[in-house]
This record gives structure tokens, C-alpha cells and sequence, in this order.
């Protein structure tokens, strides 16, 4: 298939530490894929690199097959990034938040895509209230909106549905599957979630201190290990268990 992100050997050092460690993955073209590992595996660090926020210490980044190291700015237009954890301006309402990040993006009308978000992501009922109103799930859901402005093809989310109730979460899964089947987008997301991980993923990447250890389908991974769920999975990389680390 072909591949949105390859990285090869890609590394990151802060002096002694080795956060991320000559990492070799590649994402598919209209897959859904994680990015698995517990705290301190380099998750952060390498969407991080991914998004062009941290410069590697040596190796290479391709997305959608150009040098992304060497110029970035092609691949970010077609890209978006959300996570909860990173706050929009909490005095500005939903629909000025939308509008900022559409203007960003150069967009010079900006009524079409807020509606666009609205109605895919129910937020119509509070698209005229500050951030600082809204509930945890209603500021997942506007972050979620914010990453769909300019429509990627390669969507990096962290906890994609934190804070969301079980409903809502697996509204929000059916959404981004939808979205990757209809423009055939790719996704990469970090959670710890491993049944969101279990139902939303065509592909699971583990991480342990910096390295690739283990990859494949949940259900492959849950065969290999002979375990009964990803979570089990999960805690015995997580441990030291399986793995080229």
C-alpha cells in the first residue's frame, strides 16, 4: 500500500537520553494506526518530530514521499494535529476559535467550513459560548473540530476521545473511520485506551524507551502474545517482555 509517513533510523537525543531511537515505521495510506507505549516509550517525542516541533538528531521523515526534515511546509498544509491536553483560547468562543484556525490554514471564508464542523460534529448548540464554558467532553469535541478545518489527509491525534462518555466516544470512533474510508486519510493516534485502540485500529505500533518492539493488527499482536486483549498485550511490552528492545 502506499505510504503517507515512512521514517528511517529517525532519532532524537537530549544529551545522554535517548528519547527516540533509529525508529523505522511507515503509515499507510487510508489506515488508522497507533501509537502504542508507556510513559517516557518516545510516543510524544516522535509525533512531535512528525509535526515539525522537534528537529531530529539524525534520520529521516518522509510524508506523502518528500523529505519532510528538509522542508516541511508542503506536508503541514495537509496535515492537522489534536490533542485535549493542548488548550485552544479559552475567552474566544467555538466559532472564533474555528475561524482563527481556518484563517491560518488561508482560508478567507471561513462561514461554510464552521457550518461543515458543526453539523459533523454536533457543536451547533454551543458554537457561540467561550471555551471556558464548555464541559471536558464539549472541549474534546471543538479540539477534534479544529483538526478537521482544512479537511487533512494525514490527521496525529492524542486521546482522541478523552473525557468522552461511552456513547460519545464511539460516535467520535465511527466519525474518524468514516472520514479515513471517504478520503482515504490517514491516522495516527497515541491512547491508552486499548479497547478504543482494539476497535478503531488496522495497525498497532509498540513502543519501549525510544524503540520499535512489536507491530501488527490488535489481532494479530493478542495471537502472538497468546493473550486474551491488547491491554495484556500492552502491559508485558510495557514489562519487557516480547520485543527487539
Amino acid at each position: 500500500m502506499e505510504a503517507v509517513v515512512e521514517t528511517r533510523k529517525l532519532t532524537k537525543r537530549y544529551r545522554e537520553v535517548v528519547a527516540v531511537d533509529d525508529l523505522d515505521l511507515t503509515i499507510a495510506k487510508g489506515t488508522v494506526t497507533a501509537l502504542l507505549g508507556g510513559n517516557g516509550a518516545g510516543k510524544t517525542t516522535t509525533l512531535s518530530m512528525l509535526l515539525g516541533l522537534l528537529t531530529p538528531s539524525s534520520g529521516e521523515i518522509r510524508i506523502f514521499g518528500e523529505d519532510f526534515v528538509a522542508n516541511r511546509f508542503p506536508a503541514l498544509s495537509r496535515m492537522n494535529f489534536s490533542s485535549p491536553y493542548v488548550d485552544l483560547p479559552q475567552r474566544l468562543t467555538v466559532r472564533e476559535n474555528l475561524t482563527v484556525y481556518a484563517k491560518l490554514y488561508g482560508f478567507g471564508q471561513t462561514q461554510h467550513i464552521i457550518e461543515r464542523l458543526a453539523d459533523d460534529l454536533q457543536l451547533s448548540e454551543f458554537l457561540d459560548r467561550r471555551v471556558r464554558r464548555l464541559s471536558s467532553g464539549q472541549k474534546t469535541r471543538v479540539s477534534l473540530a479544529k483538526a478537521f478545518v482544512n479537511e487533512p489527509d494525514l490527521l496525529l491525534l492524542d486521546e482522541p476521545t478523552a473525557s468522552l462518555d461511552p456513547e460519545t466516544s464511539a460516535w467520535i470512533r465511527e466519525f474518524l473511520q468514516g472520514y479515513c474510508r471517504k478520503r482515504q486519510a490517514s491516522i495516527l493516534f497515541a491512547s491508552h485506551d486499548m479497547r478504543e485502540v482494539e476497535l478503531l485500529c488496522e495497525d498497532v505500533i509498540l513502543l519501549r524507551q525510544g524503540k520499535l518492539v512489536e507491530q501488527g493488527s490488535p489481532a494479530e499482536l493478542i495471537d502472538r502474545f497468546g493473550r486474551k486483549t491488547l491491554e495484556d498485550v500492552f502491559l508485558e511490552v510495557a514489562r519487557g517482555g516480547k520485543g527487539a528492545a
